[in-house]
């Protein structure tokens, strides 16, 4: 017999990501709808552990949308890794009334939530993360807003670049996926991209390539570096030693996680968010909520976790083909 939940908890994990606003708001207002009470969770599983806990309504996410970041704020809690967290987070669950959580975030954030299913506590998982890593679902909350602040800033250096024929090596976002580098790439029209899952650490052949570029009339050269590569400030001191031709690396770092979501960041979490809650007052638990080949889905927090993703091989190939 399904669990009956009526009360929901909501909280964002691990890093922040545009959008996730617009998924907390998402979750309120259908909870709401549906009769529900709904409490927010402060601080992720840290803040759930220290019982920052707070009640929710249809004005605490008005004129949310639209901000970059987490209204609920966000943190990582080692202590929710060991078993005695997880059950004190479950107690504390308990002690609140909360009967199903919407946990917002990445895999990490997943499993912490798989444990509180298990501990009783209906769970459901939302993809939130900029660096597109999710292995179940072709789309996570954020990646849109980031992969675009970071072209227009690419697009900005390369201005500066040309203008002062450089090498410019530019190293984006993505943990050990290199879904932004890949994107930009293309995107930026750059000569060079650099992926974790298949850069062979051939630096020579890099070099080599830009002498060429040079040689032929190419006034400057744009290498995309994904960040589970990095060193981008040494390879840029290595590169204009053997090229002689002068070569900055610029780190974009967080700004691609704050702005303003775009269009479709708020859309999809939106959509995401209300599938969460429809899920928990269906009684269902140990779920992610996925956007699979057009459609909503949902996962089972195990199956999901023990995907795997990789770059799809035909952008790859266009990419090589694209770059000059």
């Amino acid at each position: 017999m399904a669990k009956e939940v009526k009360t929901i908890g909501v909280l964002t994990s691990g890093g922040d990501a545009p959008g996730m606003n617009a998924a907390i708001r998402a979750v309120v207002r259908t909870a709401i709808n549906k009769g529900l009470k709904v409490k927010g969770i402060m601080r992720g599983y840290a803040g759930l552990l220290q019982e920052e806990i707070v009640d929710m309504d249809g004005l605490s996410v008005a004129d949310t949308i639209n901000r970059g970041g987490t209204i609920l704020y966000t943190a990582r809690c080692q202590e929710f890794t060991t078993a005695e967290g997880q059950q004190k987070g479950a107690e504390i669950c308990r002690k609140h009334g909360i009967d199903g959580i919407v946990v917002i975030g990445g895999d990490g954030s997943f499993k912490g939530a798989g444990k509180l299913s298990a501990l009783g506590i209906n769970t459901i998982g939302v993809p939130g993360t900029i660096d597109l890593d999710i292995a179940c679902t072709d789309y996570t909350i954020g990646f849109d807003t980031a992969v675009n602040t970071a072209m227009e800033a690419i697009d900005r250096v390369r201005d500066t670049s040309t203008s002062h024929e450089r090498c410019s090596i530019i190293e984006v976002m993505g943990r050990n996926a290199g879904y932004i580098a890949l994107w930009c790439g293309i995107a930026n029209g750059a000569e060079d991209i650099l992926l974790p899952e298949k850069y062979d650490g051939d630096e020579q052949q890099l070099i080599n390539r830009i002498i060429d570029n040079r040689k032929r009339g190419k006034r400057h050269h744009i290498i995309i570096n994904a960040e589970g590569i990095g060193h981008s400030a040494s390879m840029a001191k290595r590169i204009e030693a053997a090229t002689g031709i002068e070569t900055r690396a610029t780190i974009l770092g967080h700004m691609q996680r704050g702005g303003t979501p775009t269009c479709k960041d708020r859309m999809y979490a939106s959509i995401m968010g209300a599938k969460a809650v429809e899920l928990l007052a269906a009684g269902k638990s140990n779920r992610v909520v996925a956007y699979k080949g057009g459609e909503y889905v949902d996962f089972d927090i195990q199956e999901a976790l023990s995907m795997t993703k990789e770059i799809p091989e035909d952008q790859y190939e266009i990419s090589k083909i694209l770059v000059r």
